[in-house]
C-alpha cells in the first residue's frame, strides 16, 4: 500500500510517498481501508519532532481517519469487514490502510460522507472534552475562543453556542472572523487590530469572560488571562503560535481562576467509555444538523506535504482533508 512516510524529522517537504507493508492487527485492533484523513495542527509538529511525544522513525503521520473495515483482530465484536467507520490513531492515517484501536473506532452514520467523518474526531472531540469536561461551561456564561477559525477553534465556537454560552471569537483576519460568525459567534475580535484584553472587557461590560479556549498560545495568552472573570477557567489546548507562553502566577491568583490542561488524545485512550459518550453526543448533534465541520480544501495523498504546509502557514480555515483516489 502507499503511505506518506517521515524518515527524518523536518518540514513537510521532507515527507515522501512510499510503498509500505501494513502489520497484522492485534487482538483489539481494526484494519481500515482509508477513504479520507483529516489534517490537524499537531501533525505539523509531530513531523518536526516538536510534539509532546516523538514517534520512532520512520513513521506515517495523520490521526483522524474515515474508511471501510478490511479486517478485525480477535476480541473485536462491535464491527465487521465492510462496515463504514471513523476513528482516531496516534499516527498512521496518511496512508491507504491503517490499524485503528477498536475502542477508538466508531460506526459512521450513513448520511455522513467520509471527508466530514475524517474532520470530526480531533476537532470536535477535543473541543467538546475541553468545554464540557475540563471547562465545565454552563449556559449563560461567556466563552472566548482564540484562533477561532481553525479546526478546533471553529468547533469550539459552534459547541459553545450550542451549550448556551455567549461566544466571542478572536482571530487574526476579518475573513476568518466572518466564517466564525457563520458558526454562531456573537462577538468578533480581530486581535491584530484591537487590544485583546480591552476588547474582551468592552464586550463583557467589564466583567471578563468565564472560559478561555486557547489552542494558540504565544503573545495573546497573557492578554486573555487578564481579560478573565473571577473564578474563570483557562483551557490550555495547544500552541499553534509556535511558542509556549510563560504566565506570571500572580495572574490566576488575582483572578481566582484555574489554568486547565486539555489533552484529548490521552483522555480518549485513558477514558474510552467517557470519550464514547461524548462522541455519541456529537453524533446526535450532527444528525440533527446542529454541528458541521467546515472543509477548507480537499487534497490527494501525494499532496499531504502541501496540506501540512498550508496548515503551518495558517492558510487553512476549518479543516483540511486528504482524500484517497479511487483505484
Amino acid at each position: 500500500m502507499r503511505a506518506i512516510v517521515c524518515n527524518t524529522f523536518g518540514p513537510p517537504s521532507s515527507l515522501t510517498l512510499e510503498e509500505v507493508t501494513l502489520p497484522e492487527p492485534g487482538p483489539k485492533e481494526v484494519v481500515v481501508t482509508v477513504k479520507a484523513s483529516g489534517v490537524n495542527f499537531p501533525d505539523t509538529l509531530i513531523i518536526q519532532g516538536l510534539y509532546q511525544f516523538k514517534p520512532e522513525l520512520p513513521f506515517t503521520p495523520g490521526s483522524d481517519v474515515s474508511g471501510i473495515v478490511k479486517s478485525v483482530g480477535e476480541a473485536v465484536d462491535h464491527m465487521r469487514p465492510g462496515d463504514e467507520v471513523f476513528g482516531f490513531v496516534l499516527n498512521g492515517a496518511f496512508a491507504e490502510e491503517v490499524i485503528v484501536p477498536a475502542n477508538a473506532c466508531f460506526l459512521k452514520p450513513p448520511q455522513m460522507e467520509h471527508a466530514i467523518a475524517a474532520s470530526f474526531m480531533m476537532a470536535y472531540g477535543t473541543s467538546y472534552h475541553a468545554l464540557k469536561d475540563r471547562g465545565q461551561l454552563k449556559k449563560g456564561e461567556t466563552l472566548v475562543v482564540l484562533g477561532a477559525s481553525g479546526g478546533v477553534g471553529l468547533a469550539a465556537v459552534a459547541l459553545g453556542k450550542l451549550m448556551g454560552a455567549t461566544v466571542i471569537a478572536a482571530a487574526s483576519t476579518d475573513d476568518k472572523l466572518a466564517l466564525c460568525a457563520e458558526y454562531g459567534a456573537d462577538v468578533l475580535i480581530n486581535y491584530t487590530k484591537e487590544d485583546l484584553k480591552s476588547a474582551i472587557k468592552k464586550n463583557t461590560d467589564g466583567k471578563g469572560v468565564d472560559v478561555v479556549y486557547d489552542p494558540v498560545g504565544g503573545d495573546y495568552s497573557e492578554a486573555a488571562i487578564r481579560g478573565m472573570a473571577w473564578e474563570g477557567r483557562y483551557l490550555i489546548v495547544g500552541f499553534a503560535a509556535g511558542n509556549i507562553p510563560k504566565i506570571a502566577l500572580n495572574l490566576p491568583l488575582l483572578k481566582g481562576c484555574a489554568l486547565v490542561g486539555v489533552f484529548w488524545g490521552s483522555f480518549a485512550m485513558k477514558s474510552p467509555g467517557q470519550n464514547q459518550k461524548n462522541t455519541m453526543d456529537l453524533m446526535k448533534w450532527y444528525a440533527d444538523g446542529r454541528i458541521r465541520p467546515h472543509i477548507h480544501q480537499r487534497y490527494s495523498l501525494k499532496e499531504v506535504p502541501v496540506a501540512l504546509d498550508d496548515m503551518m502557514h495558517r492558510r487553512v480555515k476549518g479543516k483540511a482533508v486528504i482524500e484517497m483516489e479511487e483505484q
